[in-house]
């Protein structure tokens, strides 16, 4: 917890200093209103007193809860500011840190999970400071003073009041004890049912398809009981403490004024005035007492769910990342556009010693050559490029970009070399300009540039038939759009940044052979001093590039072009004789 109070900043110290102040003020008020109470009872025991004096006394009381009040309001004021300032800043702590998340630190957590830890964690932290300043602020003061108030009294009161205390303690003890592993599995079970209703929520269309309704409606509700069932259990735990604290204030009350009954009766006549104001004093200041540790109560019942939080969002925090910046932002190097592999091999960090994703791979892609990728499904390819833009680091080897090692470079220096296009077409909520003009500085200012870009990705056919253009609407993840019109949209946003190097994960899949024909051959000719390195399935997609890359099983089973690869390479036959005839073959 400490580690998170580390981000408020100078503002929110400064508030927790005034709420300091309203807080001492608030507890002195408390407890200046017995001494008006004995006062007054005094008064009203002894004979030929004014009735002048006790109406004084009685205002200074109304001053003192109305002063009391006030200061609890600006305390509460102060609090809230300081839990919405925390919690503004450690969410946007926990926000940067996963934006520098690779794909190792991601594999991790699950995004239901992190979501989790970014709203409902996080909340739970506020709630605890917003109640929890006041409380334990005002709790040990209250206490203190209280104590300090009721020393000298009669000792029975005392160990009356003891007791309570230890009755309190003990009750305290016993609900943290049973209760603290609930409040950790809640956390998971909330985690699980976000999955759950995320899962079900991006994937609607196929439920629906496959008439999964019912089948989703069970995980749901076996998700949901599960959550509710533990929550209950804690809840039912934590609400045995606030009648637990109303009887044993109830009970002290009563025990102070029986064991002041008996004190009475044995006094002599002189002192039982004396120890009748003391008895009313000491039960409004006993009463205090309860009152702090019921304060203290409080902070127990939100306390061990909100450690859970705590240690989810520092986990987050804590998170080292795997893939850090080298030194060189804008290194001037005469290669430009240039890709080189030299003795690259991958395997996934928790994979063993043997467990290579792809094996010993070298080539090099020279500037304004288009070099492709193929290979079955699960031979690397994917895996391949995703060493380019540091998504991971290879495991042995080296991968350089224009002659540098891409761990040289800091991440943004690199990734601004590069255009890339992923296999699942990203869409982002907004506009058709907005998502072409993505991440760029000049983000929706450059029209024309826009149109050009969405022109070369052959987007611009189905833009200019949209009811607003460029301005028309894009829903989240685009499913207002088809999959071929997402995969353009996404050929035209790495355009826009005009790249020394073009990576296309398979992102023609989507499009008609005659599309792609035509998107290829604009790339061709708009973007000729631009390298370009495709991953894809269709032969039709990748035989005019320059050179072609042949994955099997992770490692290179042939290098060259169509033709030479025709010749000499039987994976590369293979994957052409079951795509197309041996007459399209000789005539393409």
């Amino acid at each position: 917890m400490f580690k998170l109070l580390r981000s408020l900043r100078k503002r929110e110290i400064m508030y927790i200093f005034f709420s300091l102040i309203f807080v001492v003020a608030q507890v002195w008020l408390d407890l200046k209103m017995p001494d008006y109470m004995s006062e007054i009872t005094r008064l009203v025991q002894t004979p030929g007193s004014e009735m002048e004096d006790i109406l004084t006394n009685g205002i200074y009381m109304l001053v003192c809860a109305v002063g009391s009040m006030i200061s609890a309001m600006v305390t509460g004021f102060f609090a809230s500011k300081v839990a919405a300032g925390l919690s503004l800043s450690v969410r946007d702590k926990v926000f940067k840190k996963v934006m520098k998340f690779n794909n190792e630190e991601m594999g991790r957590f699950s995004t239901a999970s992190l979501i989790t830890r970014t709203t409902n964690d996080i909340t739970q932290i506020q709630m605890l400071i917003a109640i929890g300043l006041q409380a334990l602020i005002k709790a040990p003061i209250l206490l203190v003073w209280a104590i300090l108030k009721i020393i000298g009294k009669e000792w029975q009161w005392s160990a009356a009041t003891g007791g309570a205390v230890l009755v309190i303690v003990f009750v305290l003890m016993i609900a943290v004890i049973v209760a603290l592993p609930k409040f950790k599995i809640i956390q998971t079970l909330t985690d699980n049912l976000n999955r759950v209703t995320r899962e079900n929520l991006t994937g609607i269309r196929v439920v629906r398809a496959y008439n999964a309704e019912k089948f989703q409606e069970e995980k749901f509700e076996q998700a949901n009981a599960d959550l509710t069932r533990v929550n209950l259990f804690a809840s039912r735990i934590m609400c045995l403490l606030m009648p637990t604290m109303t009887l044993i204030i109830s009970g002290i009350s009563l025990a102070i004024y029986w064991i002041g009954a008996y004190l009475i009766n044995a006094a002599n006549i002189l002192n039982r005035l004396t120890i009748f104001s003391d008895m009313v004093v000491f039960s409004a200041y006993a009463i205090q007492v309860i009152m702090a540790f019921m304060m203290l109560t409080m902070m127990f019942v939100m306390l061990p769910r909100v450690m859970v939080s705590v240690r989810r969002v520092n986990e987050v925090i804590d998170t080292e990342i795997s893939i850090r910046d080298g030194e060189k932002e804008n290194p001037d190097t005469e290669i430009k556009g240039e890709i080189e592999f030299r003795n690259v091999s991958f395997r996934y960090p928790d994979a063993g010693d043997g467990d290579y994703v792809i094996k010993n791979i070298s080539f090099t892609a020279h500037k304004g050559e288009t070099v492709a990728v193929i290979g079955s499904t699960g031979s690397g390819k994917s895996t391949l490029i995703n060493l380019i833009p540091r998504f991971y680091d290879a495991s042995e080897g080296e991968v350089l970009v224009d002659g540098i090692n891409v761990r040289d470079y800091t991440q943004k220096a690199l990734r601004e070399k590069l255009g890339y296009i992923s296999q699942n077409a990203v869409m982002f909520s907004g506009s058709v300009k907005s998502n072409i003009a993505y991440g760029s500085e000049n983000n929706n200012d450059d029209l024309l540039s826009v149109s050009d870009a969405a022109e070369i990705a052959q987007a611009s056919e189905f833009i200019d038939k949209m009811p607003e253009g460029y301005d028309s609407h894009i829903a989240q993840d685009g499913t207002n759009i088809s999959g071929g019109q997402k995969q353009r949209l996404s050929i035209a946003r790495a355009i826009y940044r005009r790249p020394e190097i073009y990576i296309f994960d398979d992102s023609f899949s989507a499009l008609d052979y005659k599309t792609d024909s035509i998107l290829r051959q604009k790339l061709d000719e708009r973007l000729s001093d631009s390298t370009k390195l495709i991953v894809a399935q269709r032969i039709g997609t990748i035989r005019n590039a320059k050179k072609i890359i042949v994955l099997d099983d992770g490692e290179i089973a042939g290098m060259g072009t169509h033709d030479n690869l025709m010749k000499t390479c039987e994976v590369y036959r293979e994957i052409a004789y079951s795509q197309l005839s041996e007459e399209e073959l000789k005539n393409a």
